[in-house]
């Protein structure tokens, strides 16, 4: 049965200037797009849905992490990011209250951040032991990438000082041996925080579809997860069946030392692998990102326990990196790496280009990811090797002003997540949000691009702003076409599939502060509204 939906649509192809009036859908798919009168003309037996709002296609996420984030932002573990409780006190308290109010049982927290939530102390295994007595307490990073926890918590998971450090991970220890209750990256971080990953097995079925369904309620229509756990594979298939997967999911396994590829093969329009994921670099957050250029000297970083001149440095060295990635490009797979520093972003690109020159790669698409400090030069160098990019631009949104006058200054810092750059390079560049790091807010990613300011005010010294036209194709069109999606989604035309939104403001003409505030009012996805 085809059904005709009216309003006030923009359909983004082959510009977003273009305004349309009607677009029937059959079998969840768009079989025509026009004026009201023609489409209701050449479809007079159909159902017609009026839209009250402005309507244009599903956002897309090409960067989540939504099997993690349905744990994280759960109430499964206590929530102490910046963005709910923005100071140190606040955080102290919350962490006291969870551990007295635990009944002995193991505590999890998440969002700990020094450089937003100024004040905080050093988390060390004597302070943490101090806070929590024989609770275990695990205290997670707000950028993931470290996670702090107490001498319970190691018990729990089976650490001690004879307990290796994994590849490209490590755990800190004294001048002893001893763990100092730190530890940094995905791999040491997993083992760190296995015990809450297994006790949330048994909430999955409540907490991933809950997660999944704010996604949509953000217009998020399709998600990429980046590091997904093939596990959950039944629990998808589970929700499909109960009319309940209110998302594409598009997935990325987590390709480390000895990786052996996934098979190749299937085309599922809903769920499907796209390509693997890993780490060059760490955080900016936490100091560890490989640059040429060094930390500042401040009282913020002294806080972290940067020493003067401190430069991070990579995860992997270039041909660890390459012979974790070249079993994943060899078998055919999309590689997305995290790369932030300036010097990682280098490493990487060398990777990519050695392996796209050994198989002759040609539409390879290979990623990186946040590109926080990656230069003009080297994203004209990414172009040129058909490297696509995804910013995390809304790092400006928060820490913008700390990325300024605290770690970097104004040449580096001040250029942060340059997406101007990166379009005139010739990039088809797509935005993102990382999952539970910061909110996942589309809208408001689209207009820190275009002004390059803080939440605070504060304008950027640095990088250049994009268009509107730039910002609006970032999550919609260019992350349909990073995840290989381009003939299913990202923008409204026949033969696509009738995965779009209605907002209440016009996203191509408002103000970027208007943008930024944009509220979706209903969300469809084949044609049949989620949320």
């Amino acid at each position: 049965m085809t059904t005709v939906f009216t309003g006030r649509i923009r359909p983004f192809a082959p510009s977003t200037d273009i305004q349309v009036e009607a677009m029937a859908v059959d079998d969840a798919t768009i079989v025509a797009i026009g004026s009201a009168e023609e489409i209701r003309r050449d479809h007079p037996d159909a159902d017609v849905v009026a839209l009250d709002g402005w309507v244009m296609p599903g956002l897309i996420e090409p960067h989540g992490h939504p099997g993690f984030a349905a744990i994280l932002l759960s109430d499964l573990v206590v929530d102490l990011r910046p963005v709910v409780v923005p100071q140190a006190e606040g955080v102290l308290a919350a962490l006291r209250t969870a551990v007295a109010e635990a009944g002995g049982e193991a505590v999890f927290a998440n969002g700990w951040d020094s450089l937003l939530q100024r004040g905080l102390p050093d988390p060390d295994i004597h302070f943490l032991d101090e806070l929590a007595g024989g609770v275990p307490l695990v205290v997670i990073h707000n950028s993931g990438h470290s996670v702090y926890f107490n001498t319970a918590a190691a018990l729990a998971a089976g650490l001690d000082r004879t307990t290796p450090d994994p590849a490209g991970a490590s755990f800190g220890r004294d001048a002893d041996g001893e763990l100092t209750g730190v530890a940094l990256e995905a791999a040491a971080v997993e083992m760190v925080v296995a015990p809450i990953l297994a006790k949330a097995q048994e909430h999955l079925p409540r907490i991933l579809p809950a997660h999944l369904r704010d996604l949509a309620s953000r217009g998020i229509t399709t998600v990429a997860d980046l590091s997904w756990n093939p596990g959950l594979g039944p629990l998808i298939d589970a929700l499909r069946a109960k009319g309940e997967m209110p998302v594409r999911l598009r997935w990325y396994e987590m390709s480390r030392p000895g990786g052996i590829p996934s098979a190749r093969g299937g085309d599922d329009p809903f769920f499907r692998q796209t390509g693997v994921k890993t780490w060059s670099d760490g955080s900016p957050w936490v100091g560890n990102i490989a640059t040429s250029f060094p930390y500042l000297d401040t009282p913020a970083t002294r806080a972290l326990g940067l020493e003067p001149h401190h430069i991070g440095r990579a995860n992997y060295t270039s041909d660890e990196l390459s012979a974790i990635a070249e079993p994943y490009a060899g078998a055919g797979w999309q590689l997305a790496c995290h790369a932030h520093g300036d010097l990682a972003i280098d490493a990487t690109l060398d990777v990519f280009a050695q392996i796209i020159a050994r198989h002759g790669l040609t539409d390879h698409r290979f990623r990186l990811e946040h590109c926080g400090a990656m230069t003009p030069v080297q994203f004209e160098r990414a172009a040129s090797l058909g490297v696509t990019v995804s910013l995390f631009v809304d790092h400006i949104t928060y820490w913008g002003e700390v990325l300024v006058d605290d770690l970097f200054g104004p040449e580096h810092g001040g250029a942060w997540a340059d997406a101007g750059a990166a379009f005139a390079a010739g990039h088809r560049v797509t935005f993102h949000n990382d999952g539970w790091v910061t909110p996942n807010e589309p809208f408001r990613n689209m207009a820190v691009a275009e002004t390059r300011t803080t939440r605070n005010g504060y304008r950027m010294p640095g990088g250049t702003p994009v268009t509107r036209d730039q910002a609006l194709l970032a999550h919609t069109a260019n992350a349909a076409w990073q995840l290989f999606s381009e003939r299913e989604v990202g923008v409204l035309a026949p033969g696509l599939f009738a995965d779009f939104i209605v907002v209440d403001r016009d996203p191509v003409t408002v103000s970027a502060e208007d943008l930024a505030e944009t509220q979706v009012t209903s969300t469809y996805l084949a044609g049949v509204r989620v949320v």
